[in-house]
């Protein structure tokens, strides 16, 4: 498309505002002082725009290398799949503990309770459960 006369004034006259409108910019005292310290700064910009460059293309080579990828899935994989079993196990044990709960109709007596001490397990639990409720109440003191 060819530019009518009048068209071509107008665009003449726009980019002519627009030069005016950049030079009263620079005409300014804090833009000429930003420059000022942006030419003094240069060497150092450029030192840290090749730093970050180098940067950025080692994360690039590693982000893509689809051995080292295989390899921190499966490591990955191989830290959380005991996490992950553990979890299943206890989920399980509490579903079959609450089956178990509701087929039972028996009440625990006194001396049932004093049985389900001896229990290595219940022991176990006791002696965690005082040391937590230890550790809080240590906290909350530390806290004040």
């Amino acid at each position: 498309m060819s530019q009518t006369p009048n068209q071509e004034v107008a665009a003449t006259q726009e980019a002519t505002r627009e030069t005016k409108d950049v030079l009263d910019q620079l005409m300014k005292p804090e833009v000429q002082e930003s420059l000022t310290v942006l030419v003094e700064n240069l060497p150092k910009l450029a030192e840290m725009v090749t730093l970050m460059t180098k940067a950025y293309d080692f994360a690039q080579s590693v982000a893509t290398d689809p051995v080292l990828v295989g390899d921190l899935k499966h490591t990955m994989g191989e830290f959380v799949k005991p996490v992950a079993d553990g979890a299943k196990g206890i989920a399980s044990a509490a579903v079959e503990a609450g089956d178990r709960v509701q087929t039972e109709s028996g009440s625990v007596g006194l001396f049932g309770l004093l049985k389900m001490l001896k229990d290595p397990n219940v022991q176990r639990t006791l002696r965690f459960s005082q040391a937590f409720l230890d550790i809080l109440g240590e906290r909350q003191k530390q806290g004040k």
